[in-house]
């Protein structure tokens, strides 16, 4: 279910650049203003409006080479806001693109009296096609507020979860940790119980790779929190808000989901594992999968499938749910669960075009704040599932979908779209979200 945006305060303010582009002395390997005559390698990027950029991707470093006067624009927000650097006669100095001590992660144009180039950078961090989107969406994220701009609070948490995924930048999940620790409810909570959940996964994704305990406390007090929401109401299961106004099918699919990963992390735990296991018996028995075998969005006031659209991260949750459930269990029927799903998801026309993801009702500009994102969380969960099964049944699925994004729904400076399909309609964020997770899974 889509809800107002007023959560998102924090990842919406200061569309201004980072402390890193405010200067013009940026020095990686090299300083800016190094002579273009140094340069060892010279990949003419673009070419338009009179004027070329050039780069030196070995060490990350551009510059414009044009008629008359020609200059150099830097941008740390994805060309929201920019900088002028190097401006000169035919031809500039190099510049840094990225700015690797402050943690700016940057793109360069450039520009005569007449116009500028589109934004590009060096292939530095962007050597294939995961590490060039994983880039692309840290462009987005503000060091100030630990976010990332032009997407939500919850979207963060899958942000944050396909960076962690890319093996890229880990200085964000620090940085994420302790500026918003004490934000919302604190420890990641709010009035959702669904965002809650998103970000206690993502912390545990963060204590896979860093060992740091206190991601691992963090997801433990989430999985504790939301679990004080499960009731009777409809014979179980918990409630999508803190005003319990709704029981539905992505709140729970994270709940089973993330109790049964912390039983997988816990020595010697039961509790964790007997929540997700309850929370799984409860789920198939909701009436929630339809007679297709997709997962509709929740329940109606008569505690019966309400209908409403199949949204793919309903269809993905489950199987992530379900993979780290087996693991817990070593029970096979939950993964014949899981691909009896898979199998109905991968086809469905309500969800599929000629083989390729979409969500009901998709069309150029639209999914609002929180649609973007529901593609990634579908290809991540089922890229978990892909995982656990032998021969790996939908790794060609999962590939065919990153083929279609990249030759059709690509800028040139790899930000996607929503449509995987194309064409490219608008970036953010939240797309570039899913679109992380996709390289991530097809890889």
């Amino acid at each position: 279910m889509f809800r107002a945006t007023v959560l998102a305060v924090t990842a919406l303010i200061a569309l201004a650049p980072t402390a890193a582009a405010s200067t013009s002395d940026v020095c990686n390997r090299y300083c800016d203003g190094r002579s273009a005559t140094h340069a060892v390698h010279d990949r003419q990027a673009i070419n338009t409006n009179d004027v070329s950029l050039h780069f030196d991707d070995a060490d990350a470093m551009g510059w414009a080479v044009g008629t008359g006067t020609v200059w150099l624009d830097r941008s740390f927000d994805a060309g929201r806001t920019w900088q002028e650097v190097g401006r000169a006669t035919g031809k500039t100095a190099m510049f840094n693109n990225d700015d690797w001590r402050g943690h700016g992660v940057g793109l360069l144009r450039a520009c005569t009296e007449t116009g500028c180039t589109d934004w590009r950078r060096s292939t530095w961090n962007a050597y294939d096609r995961r590490s060039a989107a994983a880039t692309a969406l840290m462009e987005n994220y503000d060091l100030k507020t630990g976010l990332w701009t032009t997407t939500n609070w919850w979207n963060a948490a899958n942000a944050l979860t396909a960076i962690i995924d890319s093996g890229l930048y880990g200085y964000a999940i620090a940085n994420t940790y302790e500026l918003n620790l004490h934000a919302q409810g604190g420890n990641f909570t709010n009035d959702y119980n669904d965002d809650t959940l998103w970000w206690g996964l993502a912390w545990l994704r963060a204590y896979d790779v860093t060992g740091d305990r206190r991601y691992l406390d963090t997801a433990r007090f989430d999985a504790d929190h939301v679990a004080g929401y499960w009731d009777d109401v409809c014979g179980g299961g918990v409630w999508w808000n803190t005003d319990k106004t709704y029981k539905n099918a992505i709140t729970n699919s994270l709940y089973i989901e993330l109790n049964a990963a912390l039983h997988n992390r816990i020595p010697k735990d039961t509790g964790y594992r007997e929540k997700a296991a309850q929370g799984w018996q409860w789920f198939r028995n909701t009436g929630m999968i339809n007679a297709a075998n997709m997962v509709n969005d929740g329940l109606n006031a008569q505690c019966a499938n309400n209908n409403q659209p199949t949204w793919t991260y309903n269809q993905g949750v489950p199987l992530a749910a379900l993979s780290e459930l087996y693991k817990a269990t070593h029970n096979r029927d939950l993964l014949a669960q899981a691909t009896t799903l898979a199998d109905a998801s991968t086809v469905n026309a309500a969800i599929n075009t000629d083989g390729i993801l979409h969500d009901p009702g998709d069309k150029p500009g639209g999914g609002g704040a929180d649609g973007p994102s529901f593609k990634g969380a579908y290809v991540r969960g089922l890229a978990e599932l892909d995982t656990v099964l032998p021969g790996h049944p939908y790794r060609n699925y999962l590939k065919k979908q990153a083929v279609s994004a990249y030759a059709n729904d690509r800028n040139g400076y790899d930000m996607y779209g929503l449509l995987w399909t194309g064409p490219l309609d608008q970036v953010d964020a939240a797309r570039q979200q899913s679109a992380v997770d996709l390289m991530n899974a097809a890889i």
